[in-house]
Parts: structure tokens; sequence; C-alpha cells
């Protein structure tokens, strides 16, 4: 199932995919089980229910596959997409990519630092900052090395704590494309100040087009001890060009050992937005360092395309404020 936000005059509403269409959920489980009580118009009260909701929605889908015409349907393309979770409980993003993390690190002229193989690392980010689809507006210094990175991101479907990898990915409600924007200047001299990011990242983080739930990832699942791994490429361009290529599976750290970190003596909670990182060479930061681009950075105007097989294209204007 592809979950969504879209903007139906004005309102932030809850829908999935059908057949390239919209099909707006509470609608239309209205039309389907006349009498019944209302369901759920928004993503989060959507989560909260638990697998019950998702039942209902598998049941919308497969009903609203079938329809000719509804009031409720709208075709994709006319669609207003926003971020599939437009305030996420909370956010964090992970550091799962030894390419990146390597390469990075190198570009620096510092060496790998061992605590990488010891634990799973990750940051919180302004989950009150996140865009969907379109336009990404930003302020002067944020063009200081404005950044994109190319990331993957996962949903907690319901509530736990010390949950052990081996049982994770089933608190997985769904996979999304990421795009962690950074503002580099910004990001280097606050760190100088062992802090952060927070400036660096504050502004804005895109997620969507969809999200979309396991099950229709499961061709491409590698089963493991230590949780799932997806084979999905992972690819970025800017205005027309690809700047970036990486696979999903490369994750040297899976989103089920993420989640037993993050979750030790802490509760997470449905709605809950955890990022896997930048692939490998999936930011100019990396790219530059290594002489693939040359001192390139993003300009107003430029459009970036953030596509993950199976999980869609997620696609940004920056704009200036």
């Amino acid at each position: 199932m592809k979950l969504v936000t879209c903007n139906r005059n004005g309102e932030a509403r809850l829908a999935l995919v059908a057949a390239e269409r919209i099909a707006d959920l509470a609608d239309a489980h209205t039309a389907m089980k006349p009498g019944s009580p209302p369901f759920f118009s928004d993503i989060m009260t959507f989560l909260r229910a638990g697998g019950e909701a998702m039942k209902v929605a598998t049941e919308i889908e497969e009903w609203a596959n079938d329809l000719a015409d509804a009031p409720f349907l709208i075709p994709l393309g006319e669609a207003e997409l926003l971020a599939p979770i437009p305030r996420p409980a909370s956010m964090r993003d992970g550091y799962a990519f030894r390419q990146h993390v390597e390469t990075a690190r190198r570009n620096r002229g510092v060496e790998m630092i061992p605590e990488f193989d010891r634990f799973p690392v990750f940051y919180f980010t302004n989950h009150q900052a996140v865009t969907g689809p379109g336009a990404v507006k930003v302020m002067e210094r944020h063009l200081e090395k404005l950044d994109f990175e190319l990331e993957c991101a996962i949903v907690i479907g319901k509530e736990g704590r010390n949950i052990p990898a081996s049982d994770a990915d089933e608190y997985v409600a769904g996979y999304m494309v990421m795009n962690d924007w950074s503002a580099r200047v910004f990001q280097m001299e606050e760190m100088k100040l062992n802090l952060g990011p927070a400036k660096g990242k504050d502004f804005a983080t895109s997620l969507g087009p969809y999200l979309v739930t396991t099950d229709e990832l499961a061709e491409r699942r590698i089963p493991g001890e230590r949780g799932d791994r997806y084979d999905l490429e992972m690819t970025c361009t800017v205005n027309g060009i690809q700047v970036s290529g990486g696979n999903l599976k490369d994750m040297t750290w899976t989103f089920a050992q993420i989640i037993e970190r993050v979750s030790y003596g802490v509760t997470v909670y449905p709605g809950d937005v955890i990022g896997s990182g930048t692939v490998g060479t999936g930011c100019f930061l990396e790219l530059n360092g290594s002489g693939v681009t040359n001192d390139q950075w993003l300009q107003p105007g430029d459009t970036v395309v953030c596509t993950i097989d199976l999980l869609g294209s997620l696609e940004n204007t920056i704009e200036i404020e």
C-alpha cells in the first residue's frame, strides 16, 4: 500500500494510491460502508490506531482499485501531495552507510572512526520543518554551500521500548524517500563546538512522495538475523543530471539495529521517523571532496529529484524565502 497526505481544500488529508489515483481514506470509507463511524482522516491518528486501521485501509484499497470513478478519487497527477507524515512525532537521522562515512572523513583528512563499527549513531532533527514534494524555501545563509542528502526513512508503526533487532522490523509501518537538506557552512561552524548539527539542518527535511508499506517491498527483501535489508536502487538528479547512485541494501547498520539502539531505555511511538543517513555518493560534500563534482552546491531554481526503487521520486525545487 502507498499512503499519502494530500491537500484537499486547504486540509491535509490521509489518502492512498489506487490505480494511479488518490483515494481519500475517510471519504472512501464512508462510501464503502455507509452509516459506519468516521474513518481516520490524518496519518498520525491512523498510525496510532494500529493494525486494525491498516486492515481497513487494505479493504478500501482493494475496493477503490475496481472503481471507475468516485468523488473521492483524484488522478495522481492532479493531486497536491504533502509529506506523508507532515508533522512526525519525532525525527531522528542515522549514519548507516560506511561508504559515505569513510569517504567524507577521508576527504577531510581524518581516519575512519572505530566507533562506527561498535554501534549505530543518530541525531535528532527538526520534526516541525518537514516538507513534501515541491518548493523548499531557504534563506540567504542556507545558500552558503547548500547540499542535498539522498536517504531512506522508516516510520514507526507501533509503540515499543527496548526492542531487540530481531523483532524491530515488526515495528516499521513503512518506508519513504528522504532528502536531508544541509547548509554546510552553518554545519561546519557549529560542529567545531562539538554540538549539532543544528542550524545546518533544522530548516528543512523533505519526505515523500509516499509511505510504502513493507508488504509492497517483499520481492526485494533480504532477511537477516540482525534485521531486513532491501535491494532498492537509490539515485539523485540535479537539474536532470544524475549525480548520485547507490543501493539501500548497502546499509552497514540495518534499520532494525538502529531501532534497537534508539529504543534502549526510550519508548518509540507511532509516527516517529528514522532516517538511514546518506547513501554513498549521496551529497555534494562527498562528491566535491572526491573530485566527482567541482565545488558544486545547490542554487535557487535548482530541481533535485531523489528516487528509490518502489518508493517513488521526491522532487523539490530550491526557492528563496
